[in-house]
C-alpha cells in the first residue's frame, strides 16, 4: 500500500514576503559597510579624509634640482628630513586646471593649520614634464600660488620616482596647440618619519576644512 501523493499547490511555491526579502538586503549592505569600515580602522583608528596607507608604509627619497637661496641647485628629498611633513604632488607648469587648482587647495588647508603646524609642512611639486619645466619655471610656479618647492628631475630617474609612488604620465599631442601631460592627479601625505600616511584625490582637494584635518592630525601624531 502506498501513501497517496499530495496534490500540488494550485498557488505555486511559497513567495517570500517583500519586506522579508527588504530586510535581508539592508543586511547585507549593512554588513558590507561595516566591513569596509572595520577593515578602514586597521588601516588607521583617525577616520582620514583621503585614503589612508598601511601603517608603516615608507615614501620613496628622490634626487633633482630646486631652486633654493634664489638660484637653481641639487635637491635631495629624504621623506621626514629636519621634522618635516611633506605634501606632494606630481604634475607640470602648462597645465590648465588640476595643477593650479591642487596647488591653491593645499595652500589654503595649510592656510587653516595653526601657526606653528603650518612651519611644520612643506609643499612639493615634482615635474611631469622636465623638458619645459625649469627650476626657475617650476619656482615661479610654485610661488604664485603660496610657498612650496618645485623640483625638476631628468628622466629617467623621473619615471623611477613616479613608479615609486605609483604615479602614471604620459604625453598626449594636442592638434593645433602645445602637448599636455596626462598625469595620475593624486597628493601623497608623508609624515615627519617618512612615512606615507594619506592619498588624495584632486577631486577631494575643494574640501580645503577635511583636507586641513588630515593634516592636523598627521602632523599632530607623526
Amino acid at each position: 500500500m502506498t501513501a497517496p501523493a499530495h496534490p500540488a499547490d494550485p498557488a505555486g511555491p511559497a513567495t517570500r514576503p517583500w519586506y522579508v526579502s527588504a530586510g535581508l538586503a539592508l543586511a547585507a549592505v549593512a554588513l558590507l559597510l561595516g566591513l569596509a569600515w572595520g577593515a578602514a580602522r586597521l588601516r588607521s583608528p583617525y577616520p582620514f579624509y583621503g585614503t589612508a596607507y598601511p601603517a608603516g608604509t615608507q615614501a620613496a627619497p628622490f634626487q633633482g634640482v630646486a631652486v633654493q637661496g634664489g638660484a637653481a641647485r641639487p635637491f635631495a628629498f629624504t621623506p621626514g628630513a629636519g621634522g618635516q611633513a611633506t605634501a606632494l604632488f606630481f604634475g607640470f607648469t602648462h597645465c590648465a586646471s588640476i595643477c593650479p587648482l591642487s596647488l591653491s587647495y593645499l595652500n589654503k588647508a595649510r592656510a587653516l593649520l595653526p601657526a606653528e603646524l603650518q612651519a611644520k609642512l612643506q609643499i612639493v611639486l615634482v615635474s611631469v614634464d622636465p623638458a619645459r619645466d625649469t627650476p626657475a619655471r617650476l619656482n615661479d610656479y610654485v610661488s604664485y600660488f603660496g610657498s612650496g618647492t618645485g623640483v625638476r628631475v631628468p628622466e629617467p630617474a623621473l619615471t623611477q620616482v613616479a613608479r615609486a609612488y605609483g604615479v602614471a604620465y604620459q604625453k598626449a599631442e594636442v592638434q593645433g596647440a602645445a602637448y599636455q601631460i596626462n598625469h595620475t592627479t593624486a597628493t601623497y601625505l608623508i609624515d615627519a618619519r617618512g612615512h606615507l600616511r594619506v592619498l588624495w584625490d584632486y577631486t577631494q582637494l575643494p574640501q580645503v576644512e577635511r583636507v586641513k584635518a588630515d593634516l592636523q592630525y598627521v602632523l599632530e601624531t607623526p
